[in-house]
């Protein structure tokens, strides 16, 4: 499923009926409060945006007339994540979207009792989210993107690409990609079906993504693979790589399909 149509159903948890009617009444539009994983200038991050924006239409929901949002995008950064959940919370929000693993850690640190409805998560039962995918509780619902059936998909892929890949580096940002565990462990569990050996490979800026191609275009027959990732440094992988170098890529993308928390 593509990216606008996960955002399309996260409008539909903001029907009159949902999560968004069950908050105190009050005069005047109701708030939404958004904390975006990406920079504010991101295509993505905008073509995001777009796609919440038309569903929420559709469901009669406009902004300046009975609705409210106020949008914060926080680009990866740690401290931008608490400064901005501080912020929507104290802004009164009735909802809370969050965008991404680390914008719900932000929020639910700030609230439990604004309704939070996260997009874009891993995990959310191992990350300690919700209960379960069917009874989530609490006061956060939402989407999980992942399933550890893809690691296999992702190892067949690199397969494919000549040179044959026989090693293959994990690479990720530990301080933005809290699943990144989950996502290993089943790349280590799919590995030996394709006679590959995988190894975690956390970069933090991109020196160390240099590092990791460097090291992969020397030993050969490597292959690098990018979990999906609101770091601003997981973009930053040379446009080519090191000389001589036989590294094959390839990088994990959103488009995967979502698993609601009822």
């Amino acid at each position: 499923m593509k990216r606008r149509a996960i955002l399309a159903g996260i409008t539909a948890l903001l029907a009159p009926r949902s999560l968004i009617a069950q908050t105190p009444s009050r005069d005047g539009p109701r708030r939404l409060g958004v904390l975006m994983g990406n920079l504010a200038d991101d295509p993505v991050g905008q073509s995001y945006t777009a796609s919440l924006m038309q569903g929420l239409r559709a469901l009669d929901w406009r902004e300046g007339a009975n609705l409210r949002i106020d949008w914060r995008w926080a680009g990866g950064d740690p401290a931008l994540f608490d400064r901005y959940a501080t912020e929507l919370v104290e802004l009164g929000s009735d909802l809370l979207l969050a965008q991404s693993s680390p914008s719900v850690v932000a929020l639910r640190r700030k609230t439990s009792t604004i309704p939070i409805v996260f997009t874009m998560v891993t995990d959310p039962v191992g990350q300690g989210f919700v209960e379960n995918l069917a009874r989530p509780g609490g006061n956060i619902t939402g989407f999980s993107d992942f399933n550890s059936l893809m690691a296999g998909k992702w190892l067949e892929m690199l397969t494919q690409v000549a040179p044959p890949v026989a090693r293959v580096a994990v690479l990720y940002n530990p301080a933005t990609a809290p699943y990144a565990g989950l996502m290993m462990r089943a790349v280590e569990d799919a590995a030996p079906s394709f006679a590959i050996t995988a190894q975690s490979a956390p970069c933090r800026d991109a020196a160390e993504i240099q590092s990791v191609m460097a090291e992969l275009a020397r030993e050969g027959r490597g292959g690098l693979l990018v979990l999906t990732d609101i770091s601003p440094s997981c973009i930053a992988i040379p446009s080519s790589p090191p000389p001589r170098s036989t590294a094959s890529l390839l990088c994990i993308s959103r488009a995967r399909s979502p698993r609601p928390a009822a």
